[in-house]
């Protein structure tokens, strides 16, 4: 740290009592100087000889003849005027960084200018500041925290904008240029070498750690000062945003704000989302959401949380169900906050409608041209993925509507997933956690899924699911049989014509017998009657003669026509299922879905208790 000393005489201020403080010396004091709640018994000659406001303040106090003089006003209160008193003695005293700023205010208060005396105080604090104080990095930091408690005049007298332009010169500087010392925890980049001498490359982001140190309204101007600047990357930028937000919002890491001043956490949030750079990717999604969370829990302006939510839809694909883990508010039934995470991923699906504007050079012209936006297949699968996640954790909560997992699966339907076992497992997971929901709910939400796209292991669970409605279980019964037959093992077909009258139902019925049979559709099977039509099953073969007699087309037609005919045959074999061939106008649900927690943690003792019906058979 910088320091300066003035004067060479000894230092004679003393104290007797409470806040009194005279000067020692042979000559009695002619003045006392009332600064606040503590008074000065000092001699007016130095004091005068220094001090333009001194001087007015004694003749007036020499016309009412009361000897006192008062200055409560005076930035700095005691501390700084006693400074000033001894530099008008000529006694030693030592600045630095923590009290040049306020001893600069007092003397400007005093009125100490080079018109009273030649070497005056301000002068000297002049060129102490700008020879020493803002050459050094730390130095700068400190002084500008000190100027919040000074202004307005620190402002007047442009020591916080000095301050300001100090931090930011040397926060744009060459790396190759930092040669003082800093603060860098945050990464292990020191290496010793063999003469045990330590060699500290210089990181792009050097100075984000001290700037922290800075309340956020001076920081924001910092840092607004380093962007206008453009010498410095998004990415550093977004880094001490970053930094900035650890240090300062208490909880930040774990996604709240615990304790302290709210409405200081709320401008520091509101400062750092207005401080984010405008380019893509320059923060992390799993940071812009702990924001988000911040934001909600400090109750930010509406217009800082939409910022965040169209952030974090320009990068959701980054995003882990943890960080989609929002808490709704206080008072709400539900747990977790559904509709942002809505309003976030139609910020996602709006990429791929709002044009992109590129900017093109044509001779010596730039123009811009206005290009579709496009959202990649791969983002689409992982925000998928995701949000088949997210829909198995929240899918825990005994509170929430069956609309909000419904209306957020539908927004992710139309992307071409592979395969719907997360989904599956979402859904199985709502479904064990609401047992009561109705049977029209159970099956808008089987809607959700396709029985075609789910793995091996995703089917052996679901024709054990005593959670499924019987006409998904019978889907996932037949689309596993035919995948066992085929002869790739790794395609399903599509719904053969037969299996689909057996889910549309038509066959000559009463309408009273139709509407028997779809609520025993959409019935849920006890665990008898799904071993029975396990066990059933269990014994079906597709027909290698079959297959092989009839593949001069793509050798498929007849396969399905066997299966279908086997299983018509094996449902009306069975009670429960008799009736369901009775009946007309059944509606057929080519619905597919993933699993809850079943999937991948199914039930040990229901898994056991009954024998995998899945044996692959080739066709020969």
């Amino acid at each position: 740290m910088k320091f300066m000393k003035l004067g060479s005489k000894p230092d004679s201020f003393q104290t007797d009592g409470n806040n009194v403080r005279y000067v020692a010396t042979d000559l009695a004091t002619d003045i006392i100087v009332n600064v606040g709640d503590s008074k000065f018994y000092v001699h007016k000659f130095p004091l005068l000889s220094k001090s333009a406001r001194l001087q007015k303040l004694v003749a007036n106090s020499n016309e009412s003849n009361t000897g006192e003089i008062y200055i409560s006003d005076i930035p700095g209160g005691p501390a700084a005027f006693e400074i000033c008193a001894k530099f008008c003695y000529g006694m030693t005293v030592t600045l630095n960084a923590y009290n040049v700023v306020m001893s600069r205010c007092a003397a400007e208060y005093l009125g100490m200018h080079e018109s009273i005396e030649k070497g005056n105080l301000i002068y000297k604090i002049d060129v102490f500041l700008s020879s020493s104080i803002f050459r050094s990095w730390k130095d700068s930091i400190i002084v500008l925290q000190t100027t919040k408690s000074l202004l307005p005049i620190s402002e007047e007298l442009k020591l916080v904008s000095h301050g300001i332009d100090s931090i930011t010169t040397k926060a744009c500087m060459d790396i190759s240029k930092v040669d003082w010392s800093y603060t860098y925890n945050r990464k292990k980049i020191q290496e010793e070498n063999g003469n045990g001498v330590r060699n500290r490359p210089v990181p792009k982001d050097w100075w984000v750690e001290e700037l922290c140190e800075l309340e956020i309204d001076l920081y924001k101007r910092v840092l607004a000062n380093i962007k206008t600047k453009g010498v410095l990357s998004g990415e550093v930028i977004g880094e001490a945003l970053k930094a900035y937000a650890y240090r300062r919002l208490p909880g930040f890491s774990k996604g709240m704000i615990q304790g302290g001043d709210m409405t200081k956490h709320q401008s520091a949030v509101d400062a750092i989302v207005w401080l984010l750079p405008e380019e893509k990717g320059t923060v992390s999604c799993s940071f812009l959401l702990k924001m988000l969370k911040a934001a909600i829990f400090v109750d930010s302006r509406d217009t800082t949380k939409g910022e965040l939510v169209r952030r974090i839809g320009q990068q959701l694909e980054e995003a882990s169900v943890n960080d989609l883990l929002i808490r709704a508010a206080e008072g709400e039934p539900i747990v977790y906050d559904v509709t942002v995470v809505q309003k976030i991923v139609e910020e996602f699906l709006r990429q791929g409608q709002s044009p992109e504007i590129e900017s093109l050079e044509e001779g010596n012209q730039l123009q811009e041209v206005r290009r579709p936006g496009i959202l990649l297949d791969a983002s689409k699968l992982m925000v998928a993925k995701l949000i088949d996640g997210y829909l198995a954790e929240i899918s825990k909560d005994p509170n929430l509507p069956l609309s909000k997992f419904v209306d957020l699966a539908e927004m992710v339907r139309g992307f071409s997933l592979p395969s719907h076992d997360g989904l599956y497992r979402a859904i199985d997971m709502y479904l064990k956690e609401h047992p009561g929901i109705s049977k029209s709910e159970r099956k808008r939400i089987c809607k959700l899924m396709d029985c075609k796209k789910l793995s091996v292991d995703a089917c052996k669970h679901a024709v054990q699911n005593e959670r499924l409605p019987l006409r998904v279980v019978v889907q996932v019964l037949f689309f596993e049989q035919v995948r066992a037959a085929a002869s790739s093992g790794s395609s399903t077909p599509d719904l053969p014509k037969g299996m689909k009258d057996l889910n549309s139902g038509s066959h000559g019925s009463s309408r009273s017998a139709t509407t028997n049979t779809e609520e025993d559709w959409d019935a849920v099977a006890s665990a008898e009657e799904l071993r029975a039509l396990r066990g059933e099953l269990a014994s079906l073969r597709l027909s290698s003669g079959v297959g092989a007699c009839n593949r001069n087309g793509d050798g498929k037609s007849s396969v399905d026509k066997a299966a279908v005919s086997k299983m018509r045959g094996l449902l009306r074999s069975k009670k429960i299922f008799a009736k369901l061939w009775s009946s007309k106008g059944v509606q057929g649900e080519n619905s597919g879905s993933d699993s809850s927690e079943s999937l991948g943690s199914a039930n040990p003792e229901e898994a056991k208790s009954t024998p995998s019906r899945n044996r692959r058979h080739s066709v020969s």
